[in-house]
């Protein structure tokens, strides 16, 4: 990676001091409208915004323009926004207020008119440079522009929304960090010396530091849900299969899942609504209409939606017992399967587990049970971590990275095979390989084939898939579950200005990989902070398609406890990084 991090301004000062210098200096002097501005968009919701346009007090440029302000002001020391696409936002605002004149008091808005978002840097979008997060398809001449826009994009689009810029995230999602070798380092926007977590952690500092109302992350292990937890937003990982994945490069395309990332439930699922649909580019949402809650997902959002409810603390993530990423292929012998379960443990740290039970009063005093007992989902030989290691998808990774370029790869290159051709190297083993390769020290590399012609795909994946869901559902039937609540983490955020076990910390930070491999639904809510002013946040998963459930319990959740605060921002003081 060409990346270097240097972090000597924040140790000689220290952040308080660098916090305490950017508050008590003199004010900037701003005019009294635009304090009126500033305090009416910081935060500003979905509704809210709707309101102000359907008043007059704001067009969308003037919104528009105050976010991309915002951007400049503080993104060079976040580093949340990759690319802002300035000119497409303000073009597409300039289009939206005209169509608002012309149609006068009648005018009919999309859900998503005029609200300002940002998309992942993995997310294509026709005309634009798909980085991905890697350097490699930034190559002077050979960059992937995208020839088309990803699915969920053109939905937004649609639905009104103004995709004002793309945001950081690792090479290839690859890791609960957001370092790029495309861009450098994102911080944590309450404390820029900390991990946003990753791979969606651009699109989580943008949004928790009011760069955009909302913006999609994507989740091949935690990539949502971590990332929303360090840093006090709701993220959502629906149902696999309720929206489409199409156009997205992939890290682990059978594990791979796309949703919003916003600062309250409601918007979120506002979001999720314009996102969610049969997609015939993804073939696993056909037939989604028909087996999910249906919309708008707003009408579950009831503060009386946790009374009654049932909770159960899988035994498995308190006592961290890790499922390996990407899984267990079915040919392994019983002492590789062995090393590969302890290599993946992963403890809950003592601090993360007292803010957990802080967090889940917030559920009780809202109406709901939460069951901590050692039988649900346990840590045991049969238990649900060792079936669910066994859901491997490392044979099969080669065939989404070669599906997407088929589909959304630029002109030059439309395969792995292109790429290299033109380019003269390769793609990296991560995409074409599958990164769990690498570990594999002493052990025959695994073979990439195609999951529908693979002869091993039952041992491997399906049946190993039906086991750990059913296993899953078992729970919630034998003790009257509605569903699960545990913590999105299993520790804080790392500081990332000094190292931790010897190298700076690329992950695994949390235990939720399962979430991807049954592709149920979770959601991560604001549960509090650590002591040190860091967020914690709560993950609760439900059945499958209980998406509009979830986000009920989610949105009670949220108002009983009303946890979220924004962050202060600082200018100066810090380096940004250096590459």
């Amino acid at each position: 990676m060409r990346i270097k991090l240097i972090y000597l301004p924040v140790l000689w000062l220290g952040f308080g001091s660098c916090l305490a210098v950017a508050q008590n200096a003199a004010p900037s002097p701003e005019s009294g409208a635009q304090q009126v501005v500033d305090r009416d968009l910081l935060e500003v919701t979905i509704g809210q915004l709707e309101e102000f346009y359907r008043s007059n007090k704001y067009t969308v440029t003037e919104v528009v323009d105050w976010y991309l302000a915002r951007i400049g002001r503080y993104n060079g020391i976040y580093r949340a926004v990759q690319d802002v696409d300035k000119r497409g936002a303000l073009a597409a605002a300039a289009r939206e207020d005209a169509e608002a004149a012309a149609g006068g008091k009648d005018f009919k808005r999309g859900p998503l008119w005029g609200i300002p978002i940002v998309t992942k840097a993995n997310t294509s979008i026709a005309g634009l440079i798909t980085t991905d997060g890697w350097q490699g398809y930034l190559i002077p001449g050979h960059e992937l522009v995208a020839p088309r826009d990803a699915t969920i994009v053109a939905k937004l689009r649609e639905a009104g929304a103004i995709i004002i810029g793309q945001t950081n995230m690792p090479d290839f999602a690859a890791s609960d960090t957001n370092r790029s070798t495309a861009y450098g380092r994102t911080g944590n926007a309450y404390d820029v010396r900390f991990s946003p977590g990753g791979s969606s952690g651009g699109t989580v500092t943008a949004v928790t530091a009011n760069f955009a109302v909302l913006g999609n992350g994507t989740d091949t292990g935690n990539s949502i849900r971590m990332p929303a937890a360090t840093s006090a937003v709701v993220g959502v990982f629906p149902t696999r299969g309720l929206v489409s994945i199409a156009g997205i490069a992939p890290l682990d395309w059978l594990l791979d899942n796309t949703g919003p990332i916003a600062r309250d439930v409601t918007d979120a699922a506002i979001a999720l609504g314009v996102m969610a649909g049969e997609d015939p580019r993804d073939a696993r949402t056909a037939g989604s209409a028909a087996k999910a809650q249906p919309g708008p997902y707003t009408q579950y959002l009831k503060t009386d939606a946790l009374k009654g409810k049932r909770f159960g603390v899988p035994a498995f993530i308190m006592t961290g017992a890790g499922i390996p990423f990407e899984g267990i292929v079915s040919d392994e012998s019983p002492a590789e399967v062995a090393a590969d379960r302890v290599a993946a443990r992963l403890p809950l740290r003592p601090e993360t587990r007292a803010a957990f039970l802080k967090a889940i009063e917030g559920l009780r005093a809202a109406g709901a049970t939460v069951v901590i007992d050692d039988s649900i989902l346990p840590d045991s030989p049969d238990g649900f971590p060792e079936i669910a290691s066994h859901i491997a998808t490392l044979p099969y990774v080669k065939e989404g990275t070669e599906k997407f370029l088929a589909d959304f790869g630029p002109a030059q290159y439309r395969s792995a095979e292109e790429y290299e051709k033109v380019v003269g190297s390769p793609l990296p083993d991560t995409i074409i390989g599958g990164m769990e390769n690498a570990g594999r020290v002493g052990r025959a590399a695994i073979r990439q084939v195609s999951i529908e012609s693979d002869p091993h795909a039952e041992a491997n994946y399906f049946a190993p898939r039906r086991r750990a869901l059913a296993a899953y559902t078992e729970a919630l039937d034998r003790l009257h579950l509605d569903g699960f609540v545990y913590p999105a983490t299993q520790m804080p955020p790392p500081d990332e200005t000094m190292p931790q076990d010897g190298q700076l910390s690329g992950g695994p930070h949390s235990d939720t990989s399962w979430v991807n491999m049954l592709g149920v639904p979770a959601v991560v809510v604001p549960g509090g902070f650590y002591p040190d002013g860091l967020p914690f946040g709560l993950e609760i998963s439900a059945r499958p398609w209980r998406d509009g459930d979830l986000l009920g319990w989610a949105f009670a959740y949220e108002q009983a406890t009303r946890h979220r605060r924004p962050p202060v921002l600082v200018e100066s003081g810090l380096l940004p990084d250096a590459r």
